[in-house]
C-alpha cells in the first residue's frame, strides 16, 4: 500500500518560511518524479514544483520560483520544498504527489499518488 505523508505545514507572517516534508512508502521512491501542488479555497489545485528522481532535474511554476526550492532525498524516501519569502496568496493546502516514469508533468491527472495535504497560512 502506496503511503505519502506530508508534514511541515503551519501558519507564518508574510516574509517568513516554512519547510514541507514527505516521506513516500510503498513504492520504489526514485522511480518517480516528486511535485508538490497546492490548492487555495475556490480554486483548482496547480502545481508548484516538482523533482525528477536524480534531484538534479526540477521545475518550478512561475510564481514561486526564486522563493521556493524543492529537493528529495531517495535515501530516506523523502521530497522537501523549502518555502521562503512567503506571500499571504501563498495560502493554500499543499499536497505531495508521486508519478511514475522519467517525464515531467504539471497535471494533476497524471500523478498516480497523493498526500493528505497540510495547510499553509500566510499572514500579513
Amino acid at each position: 500500500q502506496v503511503q505519502l505523508v506530508e508534514s511541515g505545514g503551519g501558519s507564518v507572517q508574510a516574509g517568513g518560511s516554512l519547510r514541507l516534508s514527505c516521506t513516500a512508502s510503498g513504492l520504489t521512491f526514485s522511480s518517480y518524479i516528486m511535485g508538490w501542488f497546492r490548492q487555495a479555497p475556490g480554486k483548482e489545485r496547480e502545481i508548484v514544483a516538482a523533482v525528477k528522481w536524480t534531484g538534479s532535474r526540477t521545475y518550478y511554476a512561475d510564481f514561486v520560483k526564486g522563493r521556493f526550492t524543492i529537493s528529495r532525498d531517495n535515501a530516506k524516501n523523502t521530497v522537501y520544498l523549502q518555502m521562503n519569502s512567503l506571500k499571504p496568496e501563498d495560502t493554500a493546502v499543499y499536497y505531495c504527489a508521486a508519478k511514475k516514469g522519467t517525464y515531467y508533468s504539471g497535471y494533476v491527472h497524471e500523478y498516480d499518488y497523493w498526500g493528505q495535504g497540510t495547510q499553509v497560512t500566510v499572514s500579513s
